[in-house]
């Protein structure tokens, strides 16, 4: 028996090669199906994710991973060239491989959590279906239990890797939880987008999105569950708010301290978030000198998520040794002989 796993993602193949082996919830189903009725296959899970798509096989005889290469491809119709395509792990390699993948330290955005489920949710589909046995039953409940200690014991999943996760962090700070909270977000481009939403994920109920084009204002507002007002009547808004994300192309400031000035009482002198993501900047810097107005640009924002990332690679090794001990104790003939 020969535990192997084969799979390509974001770092070896481009997205018009990774979708063509992506494969949709019923399509999966087919596959791992089909992968445990293949010649000399005893085991199989099929895991397939935006960013990867990866073979865990259990094998018995046969031309091992060069087999499995070619019948993947078979299946996927794929005729294009493989050199550095695809990566292959056996043994004790493959388990390890299994457990950095579940513990988030192979993926795109190091350590996200999202992965884990995915993972579970991979097993979960091929366990229902007949498609695993002893070794990948043993194997796969053990990297569970690596991903939970390695996100327990480490801390490979603190702090925000992103500009967008900065800013929620840095708006928790002052308001402790963004619950019930109100947004506006002036500019309709993908940081917006991507902003707005990390804001709504941590509890914001309002956002409010306004644009110099009104279309493209109402198209990220029916994107993101929020309401879209003329540039025009922006100011009319801030009395409300609990936080600003600016991100337009303008080549001069968007909103001044006057702006916020004229409206403070209304406000109760309330704390305001300001998060200017835009290059020009878009918020006159003279706004964070009033004393409730908390301003973070583009640079504090991208420099609190490059230490986050290189804190996290700090955690490598720690995770390293984790896996390697849990693998120890795991005593799998495929995996440790």
């Amino acid at each position: 028996m020969q535990l192997v796993c084969l799979g390509l993602n974001h770092e070896t193949a481009p997205v018009e090669v990774r979708e063509r082996f992506a494969l949709s919830d019923s399509a999966l189903d087919r596959e791992t199906k089909s992968l445990v009725s293949y010649e000399h296959i005893e085991e199989g899970v099929v895991l397939s994710t935006c960013n990867r798509t990866e073979y865990y096989a259990v094998l018995n005889g046969g031309r091992g991973v060069e087999q499995l290469e070619s019948w993947i491809c078979e299946q996927r119709g794929y005729q294009g060239s493989r050199e550095g395509i695809f990566y292959s792990y056996v043994a004790r390699a493959a388990a390890e491989h299994l457990c950095r993948v579940a513990s988030g330290m192979n993926s795109m955005v190091l350590g996200e959590t999202e992965i884990f489920g995915q993972v579970k949710q991979a097993y979960k589909r091929a366990l229902e279906g007949g498609a695993t046995k002893t070794i990948l039953n043993q194997l796969f409940q053990r990297a569970f239990g690596v991903g939970k200690k390695v996100r327990t014991q480490t801390s490979i999943q603190e702090g925000a890797t992103s500009v967008a996760g900065a800013s929620v962090e840095l708006a928790e700070k002052v308001f402790g939880n963004l619950e019930g909270s109100s947004v506006l977000v002036i500019g309709a481009g993908e940081m917006s987008r991507q902003t707005a939403q990390a804001l709504q994920s941590r509890g914001a109920a309002s956002v409010i999105v306004t644009n110099r084009s009104y279309d493209k204002a109402v198209e990220l507002a029916s994107e993101i569950g929020g309401r879209a007002v003329h540039f025009e009547g922006w100011e009319e808004e801030l009395a409300q708010l609990d936080v600003v994300i600016a991100a337009t192309g303008a080549p001069h400031f968007v909103v001044k301290a006057h702006h916020i000035e004229a409206v403070r009482r209304k406000r109760k002198f309330r704390p305001l978030i300001m998060v200017d993501i835009a290059v020009p900047r878009d918020i006159d810097p003279e706004v964070g000198q009033i004393e409730e107005v908390y301003l973070y640009d583009i640079d504090t924002l991208q420099e609190r998520a490059d230490e986050a990332r290189k804190r996290r690679q700090e955690q490598l090794k720690l995770c390293e040794e984790i896996i390697r001990e849990e693998i120890n104790k795991a005593r799998l003939p495929a995996v440790n002989d």
